[in-house]
């Protein structure tokens, strides 16, 4: 496989993304919105959002990431939300060439981290983080408020 070229998103890839993020959900076993839906909300990307692209002759993988403050020493940092590869380019390096983008990214604007999750059974990935010098932080427990929980905490009302 050729090394992929790493570059910004562009509403171009619109269809090309949205396809990979289908394919994501699948491989996540979690429900997917309709494209139309997906397509929407990539061209309106919340503020701070950005995604970078791998291509060969065509998208093959992407990353999502944001900044954040504060962090350790209170510096900036960015938060790598997702990183996929598709399962026909998976152990051809993609992955990491997404990862080297995401940290010169960081290391271009002045961020002291990039920090993300794993799946903890997948070794294979684990593996691979953990040999670019990525340090698994288990002092850490990952919390998630969604759904009814989201709403019913955002519609309460302070003593």
């Amino acid at each position: 496989m050729p090394v992929p070229n790493i570059r910004p998103f562009s509403t171009s890839d619109k269809i090309a993304l949205t396809t990979l993020l289908e394919e994501m959900q699948d491989y996540y076993g979690v429900a997917c919105p309709p494209r139309g839906a997906i397509e929407s909300d990539l061209s309106a990307l919340p503020a701070g959002a950005e995604i970078i692209v791998a291509e060969t002759d065509k998208i093959i993988g992407f990353a999502a990431f944001s900044a954040i403050y504060p962090g350790p020493g209170l510096k900036s940092g960015l938060f790598m939300k997702e990183l996929f590869v598709t399962a026909a380019a998976r152990g051809n390096g993609v992955g990491k060439c997404l990862l080297q983008a995401v940290a010169r990214v960081a290391v271009e604007r002045g961020h002291k981290r990039v920090d993300w999750t794993a799946d903890r059974d997948n070794p294979r990935l684990l593996s691979l983080y953990s040999a670019l010098g990525a340090l698994a932080q288990n002092e850490k427990v990952l919390f998630r408020l969604t759904g009814n929980a989201l709403t019913l905490l955002a519609e309460m009302r302070n003593p």
